[in-house]
């Protein structure tokens, strides 16, 4: 009789455990997928603070920076360029 109650036990214990590794399971998969979008969105964003239009904008109207003259345009030859000459 003791051997049938403690077989009943375990089981409805490994039931119940069971139960509430799927619970746990499903919370951290929603986890995972809230975290995912998170980073959709925050790359989203990256690249629209990366813009080539947004850099320039900031460039010109907030740094009054302006595109160089030709005169202060340096070239410089590189060194594979001096080799194959």
């Amino acid at each position: 009789m003791a051997f049938v109650i403690s077989l009943l036990t375990f089981y409805i214990w490994h039931q119940a455990e069971s139960i509430r590794l799927g619970y746990q399971t499903r919370e951290l998969e929603e986890d995972v997928a809230s975290i995912k979008k998170d980073i959709e969105q925050l790359e989203a964003e990256k690249a629209s603070l990366l813009s080539l239009d947004r850099v320039e904008k900031i460039a010109t109207q907030t740094l009054k920076m302006r595109p160089p003259e030709d005169k202060q345009i340096a070239y410089h030859e590189s060194a594979e360029r001096t080799k194959e000459q």
